[in-house]
């Protein structure tokens, strides 16, 4: 796809005219998709789309299209067909005061191939791997690509194979475990490990169900249920324009409060699968240090926000959401966790998230799949769905023990529209008194 994205990027630089600026954001894929069920290919895909979106700059103005384009040397005429339609808006449209695109071109190039099976092949390893077992998930796997091209003559293209399974374990009704497997080499024996792994918890919830007391709890919470804690957190949690109108749940954090010395929090791109440009052409740094050891460093700002409150931007995308969030290790080993609990829970999974009181940093949520009530460092059994509430101050603060020394890197699994290339790199923790109210 990089010499039709040269093509498209020609296209828009020979369309542009006098003091006008067009501006393109490709977000292109190829990509395999599969779902089992009882352990069986229940249905196949394959999926190819090159979407653009392009934007008309002029004196302050813009107008913008989005394209969905097939890979023809037809697509050269739309692009250019595209810009005349958009040079008969944006001459009608107010300034927009807000608006900052890169104007001092900086081209880069990230190809990252990976080693994956065939769709076909890797499905029947997955098949052949889950016999026995009710295995439900969804693989996707392929290449995703990024672009942004200007008529300055920028050009930066990003590109990257990956794959993604993500399944669950059922036993019966809401009885399930549920697991991930995602990067950039696929290694049967590790598939084979977490599958492993979750044949075990899978029996560990056939013991008889335990349900707990409201209370505090000494509880460890796994990879999988932090992703869904940090999620929540992103929203607006980094973000400079939510510390500007002071809406952020961190808004106290930095004034005041901190985090556990343990907690240090970046947007890594070395670490994960976002392009490292944005969609108003601005190269982003490889890090930016969210929270360093507990204390508040830097938001992510986008461009839009730094011209609106005179910051200085820093490649965030509009959201000013982590595309690539990295949480640094702690010193608990895995193999010694149940005894580090020793009386608490283990909560494998977390849903439901939501704030009951953002500007608190106050979070409620549930219980999902693999939740163990643990006694005396082992496993006594399945805990029935519990909502927990609590403050991230007390969660990621006073209340943290300390994070696990292994991380696991996480794939966003969202396929809306195009496969998300949003990730986490994140430890499990441990936490001496989460508060459970029903």
């Amino acid at each position: 796809m990089e010499a039709w994205f040269d093509a498209i990027a020609d296209a828009a630089r020979a369309a542009a005219r006098g003091s006008e600026l067009v501006l393109l954001w490709v977000v292109a894929e190829r990509s395999d998709f599969v779902r089992f069920n009882h352990g069986r290919l229940r249905q196949a895909g394959s999926v190819m789309q090159r979407h653009v979106g392009l934007r008309l700059v002029d004196r302050g103005r813009q107008s913008s299209v989005g394209l969905e384009l097939d890979g023809s040397r037809a697509d050269r005429e739309r692009i250019m067909a595209a810009v005349d339609d958009l040079r008969g808006i944006v001459a009608h449209l107010p300034e927009d005061p807000h608006l900052l695109v890169c104007t001092d071109p900086v081209s880069t190039l990230d190809i990252r191939r990976g080693d994956i099976p065939e769709a076909t092949d890797l499905a029947a390893r997955v098949t052949q791997a889950a016999t026995g077992l009710d295995f439900v998930g969804f693989l996707a796997s392929g290449v995703q690509c990024r672009g942004f091209a200007n008529s300055l003559g920028q050009r930066n293209w990003h590109a990257i194979e990956t794959f993604n399974l993500d399944w669950s374990v059922y036993l019966r009704a809401d009885k399930a475990v549920k697991a991930q497997y995602a990067g950039f080499a696929w290694s049967d024996a590790e598939f084979g490990r977490r599958l492993d792994a979750a044949r075990i918890d899978a029996e560990r919830m056939t013991l008889p169900a335990e349900r707990i007391e409201p209370g505090e709890y000494r509880t460890y919470l796994a990879p999988h249920a932090m992703h869904e804690l940090m999620g929540l957190l992103a929203w607006g949690g980094f973000s400079a324009r939510a510390r500007a109108m002071q809406w952020s749940p961190l808004q106290r954090l930095g004034a005041g409060e901190q985090l556990s010395p343990h907690v240090t929090l970046a947007e890594c791109l070395r670490d994960g699968t976002a392009p490292r440009f944005q969609a108003d052409g601005f190269v982003r740094p490889e890090e930016v240090t969210l929270v360093d050891r507990g204390v508040f460093r830097q938001a992510l700002v986008a461009p839009r926000t730094a011209r609106e409150y005179g910051l200085e931007a820093n490649g965030a995308n509009g959201r000013e959401s982590p595309e690539s969030l990295v949480m640094s290790a702690g010193a608990l080993p895995d193999e010694s966790m149940l005894d580090a609990i020793g009386d608490g829970l283990y909560v494998g999974n977390l849903w439901y998230l939501n704030y009951s009181d953002r500007m608190s940093a106050r979070v409620t949520g549930m219980t999902r799949f693999a939740t163990f009530r643990v006694r005396r460092g082992r496993i006594a059994g399945p805990v029935e769905v519990m909502r927990f509430d609590d403050t991230l101050y007390r969660m990621l603060g006073n209340r943290l023990v300390d994070l696990t020394a292994r991380r696991e890197r996480i794939l966003d699994t969202s396929t809306y529209s195009e496969r998300s290339t949003d990730s986490a790199l994140l430890p499990g923790a441990l936490i001496d008194g989460l508060r459970f109210t029903l």
